[in-house]
């Protein structure tokens, strides 16, 4: 049996920036100030961002909670910030 190495054969998706409803999810522990602090730093990061389109769903137990959004992304770089900005406060896991 042979194996392929993916890395080789799979490219990057290539992204046409600026791209309009670039969508993220916002994973991190649920608690009563989490959905605030996305929107905030989401806000921060893409000023036309619309709050009330977010999307929020608790995990099964309640102990996550997840944050959909749609933002426009300027850059690869603007994605960067965003993300490290949603680390920052602690309280976000993951964002896909």
């Amino acid at each position: 049996m042979q194996f392929t190495d993916l890395t080789e054969t799979a490219e990057q998706p290539k992204i046409e920036f600026p791209c309009e409803q670039y969508p993220l999810k916002i994973i991190g522990d649920h608690g009563d100030d989490y959905l605030q602090c996305v929107l905030d730093v989401v806000c921060a990061h893409a000023p036309e961002f619309d709050r009330t389109s977010a999307d929020q769903q608790l995990s099964s137990n309640g102990r996550f909670c997840s944050v959909r959004v749609r933002i426009t992304a300027q850059s690869a770089e603007h994605l960067e910030q965003l993300h490290q900005a949603l680390r920052q406060t602690g309280k976000v896991r993951m964002v896909l």
